[in-house]
């Protein structure tokens, strides 16, 4: 009798539990443009910038020391040396051993990173509040009085070198180093992977020499976000970064204009089961009024899960499992890329609904409920960068390379929902056109080579 009164119940719920699934969820609010902190900048007297952002309740602090330095200044014979140089710099000062400043940093509630980028080297840590200042004076002590030990070079280009080797094992990463030669050619953006022989000859002198040419203080700025002691924290960035010397200003490296027609290039990958698409074209940079506008076509034609190309390509025809596209902007040029790994027998196939889609979405603007459904997830992911210490400065250092300035910033969520279908439909049309784009593929040249013959001349 129990069990029947159990059953009759969960019957009778049934309906109102369907019903409650079938509910359409809550609307979303209107998006709101961010509030930056109130911060505070001013400049050493050796030209060092220094931003110093209070943030948040949680005792901690984010440091970013931003040096313009990077593979920016690299020769072509220097390929990488600028990350020898990073992984360096956390081997010792001259009052510290490598193992001491990681346990420095450790006892500061933290860790010290240092990440080399194109434009950018930056050394990095979140410590406790009242640990603020000394941390400072680490990274101070490490960028300024780096000792370079010649008897730990071998180790580090060593595991540089296995790193890099097994990276030029991943289709995705020998589509990546072919397209970049092609975008830029022998400018350094266009360099990922120095030649035979290159990095094991690096010497200590070639290290020391660019950490001296490439490291000075009117190349560098410190950002400290979160919580700390504003006067003190001060106090100990004049005290222990006044000393650094002036140095060069930035590289000032012209970029060779991109690749005016399409091309197809094909890397055999005998009998690999998928082939790895990579297409791009050169575009404006953040500081062009056009970047938003591209960065929400972005999103809507295939930066996004539910954006048309991976709509397409995944979810209706199944040719691709995680297709993506992207803007990447460096401090001198920016392009837009579309990357998918795609079943070797619809390498063709999938080329032509991702070109169709492009073509499409240049002759018909989107529909405004889609559009709209596209600037409510970028300004919420914005919303998401913004609301942490790292996020905060990883937006305000974008902000500074590339010259935009706080606006930027505080009206990015406006901007977004600034742009109309028609902007979206004229920045394909203007933009990602694919008569001038660069089309790299890894996959089996004998299944493959067919399938390309309607986009272009296979260049080997």
């Amino acid at each position: 009798m129990r069990r029947s009164f159990f059953l009759l119940a969960a019957a009778i719920a049934l309906p109102t539990f369907a019903s409650a699934q079938k509910q359409a969820p809550p609307a979303s609010g209107t998006p709101k443009d961010i509030k930056l902190p109130p911060k505070r900048t001013f400049t050493l007297d050796n030209g060092m910038r220094v931003t110093l952002v209070p943030f948040g309740t949680v005792p901690k602090a984010a440091l970013s020391l931003a040096i313009r330095s990077g593979s920016i200044n690299e020769t072509a014979d220097q390929v990488r040396l600028s990350s020898v140089v990073g992984e360096m710099l956390k081997e010792g000062t001259a009052t510290r051993t490598g193992e001491q400043i990681a346990r420095d940093a450790a006892s500061m509630g933290g860790a010290l990173s240092v990440n080399v980028a194109a434009d950018l080297t930056s050394i990095d840590s979140e410590v406790l509040s009242e640990r603020t200042g000394d941390m400072a004076r680490l990274i101070a002590d490490v960028v300024i009085n780096a000792r370079m030990p010649d008897s730990e070079l071998g180790r580090i280009k060593a595991n540089l070198a296995r790193q890099i080797a097994i990276d030029k094992t991943v289709p995705q990463s020998i589509a990546n180093d072919r397209l970049q030669q092609i975008l830029y050619g022998d400018h350094p953006y266009g360099r990922t992977y120095p030649k035979d022989g290159m990095l094991e000859g690096f010497t200590i002198a070639q290290v020391r020499q660019f950490h001296q040419e490439n490291y000075g203080a009117q190349r560098a700025h410190l950002m400290v976000v979160g919580v700390y002691d504003g006067p003190a924290v001060e106090r100990a960035i004049r005290q222990s970064f006044s000393g650094w010397a002036r140095g060069t200003p930035p590289a000032d490296v012209d970029v060779p204009p991109g690749p005016a027609t399409r091309s197809v290039t094909l890397l055999d990958r005998p009998d690999a089961p998928q082939s790895t698409l990579n297409l791009a074209v050169r575009i404006p940079g953040p500081a062009s009024a056009d970047y938003i506008p591209i960065r929400v076509t972005d999103y809507l034609l295939g930066g996004s899960f539910g954006s048309r190309i991976t709509t397409n390509i995944r979810e209706d025809k199944g040719y691709t499992y995680s297709p993506y596209s992207f803007t990447n902007a460096r401090q001198k040029s920016t392009y837009w890329a579309q990357n998918a790994d795609v079943t070797t027998k619809d390498t063709g196939a999938s080329l032509k609904e991702i070109f169709a889609e492009i073509d499409k979405l240049q002759k018909e603007a989107p529909p405004q409920n889609e559009l709209r459904g596209i600037q409510n997830q970028m300004t919420g992911i914005f919303a998401l960068q913004t609301s942490s210490r790292t996020g905060i400065v990883g937006r305000l250092s974008f902000a500074d390379l590339h010259g935009v300035g706080d606006g930027y910033l505080t009206n990015y969520v406006k901007n977004i929902l600034a742009v109309t279908s028609e902007d979206v439909r004229r920045m394909t049309a203007t933009h990602l056109r694919p008569d001038k784009m660069t089309l790299v593929v890894v996959g089996d040249k004998k299944t493959v080579e067919p399938q390309l013959a309607p986009w272009a001349t296979v260049v080997p």
